[in-house]
């Protein structure tokens, strides 16, 4: 976010710079050359900035530091957000960071393609943001969001999985809550769909396989691909498969499937157990997603190009697609 500091740098707001420039020391002796982590919040002005980078001794003259924001014209261009920098950086140097926008992993929250939503709670508390996995448990419920969010009104189970975007998240300007960091991760998921075209793909769909799709099957598709694809072309060829599979009245029999069950590795009891997420036993998709997929296998799921694919096997580094059952026996005795 921009800083709103502007006002304070032009008109009657320069008399605000200029006057605290004319006091403004570090009040003792910072050693130089410590690695500091500062928190502009959004919305501080410029003697505020000055202030916190006094504090932590990034600067030792605030005098210097607003002639370095003047001759580089940023006064209405610094970010807030959190940043590391050494004590007594030069002057310029900061400048020049603000502008450039935060740098420090303070306040930061990666989210990966593919995390559970039990894997992102984990994130979520292990991150540093003030946010314990617990709380972020209690308060991840599609029924706490829908009014806000209508995209969410398919959700089964009261469930987000799905829509928690994989994404670094920064929230290093503001305190972080539960609900600030899903409302975070809703909104940027319905940033990322916004240009897709979901009712056609979704009448593409029907002419081609007969199927109906709705916008939280294709999500839920694109959640299964997102943990059997290795690459963007896996994502395609896997799409095919499982539509040529529904298509077929086949069941999708994906491991991954079951693996968002058990939470990890996948054994042949496993594929026997009864299960809503088993795909073995049951046909067509899992009642919900069973991760946060990447924009690409959303895509995929969208779009799945024109095979006869039926069924693929993972080997250490890719996937062998094939159209009948002996050829998928042959690829499997291929790679043992």
């Amino acid at each position: 976010m921009l800083l709103v500091v502007c006002g304070l740098l032009v008109g009657a707001g320069t008399l605000a710079w200029r006057h605290f420039s004319s006091s403004g020391k570090a009040g003792g002796s910072v050693a130089a050359g410590q690695r500091v982590t500062v928190t502009i919040p959004e919305g501080s002005g410029g003697s505020q900035i000055a202030q916190i980078l006094l504090d932590a001794g990034v600067i030792g003259d605030s005098g210097e530091f607003f002639k370095a924001v003047q001759a580089q014209g940023a006064e209405s261009s610094m970010k807030s957000g959190s940043y590391d920098f050494l004590t007594g950086a030069n002057v310029s140097e900061v400048v020049r960071q603000l502008v450039s926008g935060p740098n420090s992993a303070a306040g930061k929250l990666t989210i990966a393609e593919g995390l559970t939503l039990q894997k992102t709670a984990e994130a979520v508390g292990s991150s540093g943001i003030g946010v314990s996995a617990e709380d972020f448990l209690n308060q991840v419920k599609a029924s706490n969001y829908v009014a806000d969010y209508p995209f969410l009104a398919r959700a089964a189970n009261d469930s987000l999985e799905g829509f928690l975007f994989p994404k670094t998240y920064d929230f290093g300007g503001t305190p972080a809550t539960a609900d600030s960091v899903i409302r975070a991760m809703l909104d940027q998921y319905g940033q990322e769909v916004a240009s897709l075209d979901l009712a056609s793909a979704e009448a593409r769909i029907k002419e081609t396989y007969g199927i109906d799709m709705s916008d939280y099957g294709i999500l839920t598709l694109a959640s299964i691909i997102e943990k059997e694809a290795l690459n963007d072309e896996d994502r395609s060829n896997i799409s095919s498969v499982m539509y040529n599979r529904m298509r077929e009245g086949m069941a999708l029999q994906s491991d991954a499937t079951m693996g968002y069950v058990t939470g990890g590795a996948v054994s042949a009891d496993d594929l026997k157990t009864q299960s809503p997420y088993n795909t073995y036993l049951n046909a067509g998709l899992t009642p919900t997603p069973i991760c946060s997929p990447s924009l690409a296998s959303i895509k995929a799921a969208m779009d799945p190009p024109s095979t006869n694919y039926l069924y693929f096997w993972i080997t250490q580094n890719e996937h062998v697609f094939s159209e009948t059952y002996d050829q998928h026996l042959q690829a499997i005795s291929n790679a043992s």
